[in-house]
């Protein structure tokens, strides 16, 4: 069976990806920063299809992701997929942002990139595979009025990862970011209706994307040949 770890796993894109993944039978390393009860609900409720472990803590810090990683190792032997999907918004002028605001949002969007990846890739060395998915946002690509730090991160996020590649592509291991538009999440529920409909109207497809489309699309990426690689996908339903 094939192991995979996914930060931010209890609510939006990363939970669709556990149930998702558990579904197509991988063995499950789950973490979460901010709801100890959330992610105890999303082990038990996955527990019943497959195999089960969770790491609480905040991956903007680097034991969080030494200590998910190991005990991955130390449960399921390998680890196969590293799926980067933590990450938190801020919306508001860049002037009125405080610099604390700035390194929070840097360490759980960006930081965490790097620690979750540091912290894998030699175990992805030892067996010359693995692939490592990279979760991004059109803004990261354009940029956003009034988002100009999360732009910043999801920018970095997309040159590390085709650097990234690069670097890890001599030793059969892939490396790629999805590029998404808007999905109907939690990060996305401080618009009201009336925003929501002026927001789908300007999507050629005339709607958000479902958190569940969101992790249908990311299998496929996972499960493409390794020859995939350096790439940022875009997944928008045209809007860009």
């Amino acid at each position: 069976m094939k192991s995979i770890l996914i930060t931010g796993a209890t609510r939006g894109i990363g939970l669709a990806l556990a149930r998702f993944y558990a579904d197509k039978g991988y063995c499950l390393t789950l973490n979460g920063g901010h709801d100890k009860d959330a992610l105890a609900a999303v082990e038990k409720e996955l527990s019943k299809k497959t195999r089960v472990i969770s790491c609480f803590g905040s991956v903007a810090e680097e034991k969080t992701a030494i200590t998910m990683t190991q005990k991955a190792m130390d449960t399921f032997g390998q680890i196969d997929l590293l799926i980067n999907n933590a990450g938190i918004s801020h919306i508001g002028l860049l002037s009125d942002m405080t610099s604390e605001e700035w390194h929070t949002l840097m360490g759980t969007n960006l930081d965490s990139v790097f620690y979750m990846s540091k912290a894998v890739i030699p175990h992805m060395l030892h067996r010359h595979s693995g692939k490592i998915l990279n979760i991004s946002s059109v803004w990261g690509e354009v940029g956003a009025s009034c988002e100009a730090a999360y732009s910043a991160s999801k920018g970095a996020i997309n040159a590390l990862t085709k650097a990234l590649a690069k670097e890890l592509a001599p030793s059969h291991i892939s490396v790629n970011g999805i590029s998404f538009g808007v999905i109907d999440t939690d990060m996305n529920r401080c618009f009201d209706e009336e925003e929501r409909a002026a927001l789908s109207e300007e999507i050629p497809y005339g709607r958000f994307a479902s958190p569940e489309e969101a992790a249908a699309f990311c299998y496929q990426i996972t499960e493409s040949p390794e020859y995939l690689t350096g790439q940022i996908i875009r997944f928008d339903g045209g809007w860009i």
